[in-house]
């Protein structure tokens, strides 16, 4: 079905009048009440120039309106493919597994693009992570992550040169934990995570197809293997596409248990 079958045919398309309430604002209300009311998730909408035509306003005014739109989340541009209704957040729920394995879970197909990569000497933050030296340098990593051609999540991470020697050379398309299994037998089997929202900064918000400002969820992973740190990872996932799950208990830090952390990765 094409993107011009979602418009309303002329004999039911509200009007863009002139008046107190800026056009912008008023073609948003109503491109809301569309997707809300006529469009499930993941559906096209029209081009900025068919809107434009449609409603008698600059494509100016259209840009602004699906803009606002896509901050709150009820649209989701993807690069190269046009503008679509937002599809349900799905829920992060926090548990070591590889971003890979995750999608696969949920039906979707994975791809990872590798963006840059460096053996540099990292922050002394997370060269206190990894348990080394200040001015020992360590693999330094960034991948974008996809799912069904959407970009999901930006992936900046540090990792232990000396536990991971030649991880530059390998395929980091790849699943990451499938080679640190693979290549150097490390199979991460813990994690501390923290979680807080930030919002896009300029680079981050072109590798997601985002605007700057846009909302996101930040994890930061210091995962070990057999008892070793060997990754500190930070990854920005969109909070149009995302939301957080946890199973809570009446366990305290002080309770003498453990406490459970993790992620997706």
């Amino acid at each position: 079905m094409s993107a011009a079958a979602h418009v309303p045919p002329p004999d039911r398309v509200e009007q863009v009048v002139n008046g107190p309430t800026p056009k912008h604002a008023q073609l948003r209300e109503i491109l809301r009440r569309s997707v809300e009311r006529e469009l499930p998730p993941g559906s096209p909408i029209p081009s900025e120039r068919e809107l434009a035509q449609r409603y008698g306003v600059s494509r100016l005014t259209v840009r602004s309106a699906i803009g606002k739109l896509v901050e709150e989340g009820l649209l989701a541009r993807v690069r190269g493919k046009g503008t679509f209704t937002a599809a349900r957040r799905m829920e992060l729920q926090l548990y070591l597994m590889s971003f890979t394995d995750d999608m696969r879970r949920r039906g979707l197909t994975p791809a990872t693009e590798v963006v840059s990569t460096g053996v540099e000497i990292p922050p002394v933050t997370s060269a206190h992570a990894l348990g080394l030296a200040e001015g020992v340098p360590a693999h330094r990593l960034v991948r974008l992550r996809h799912a069904d051609g959407v970009p999901l999540a930006v992936e900046r991470g540090w990792y232990h040169a000396g536990r991971t020697p030649g991880l530059l050379d390998l395929d980091l398309s790849r699943s990451l934990y499938a080679q640190l299994g693979e290549a150097f037998d490390l199979r991460p089997d813990q994690a501390y995570q923290t979680v807080w929202a930030e919002s896009a900064d300029r680079e981050t918000a072109r590798l997601l197809g985002m605007r700057t400002g846009s909302p996101l969820l930040v994890f930061r992973r210091v995962s070990s293997a057999n008892g070793e740190p060997v990754e500190d990872m930070t990854s920005w996932y969109r909070g149009d596409h995302y939301q957080v799950t946890m199973q809570l208990d009446r366990n305290t830090p002080d309770s003498g248990q453990e406490p459970h952390y993790g992620g997706i990765r």
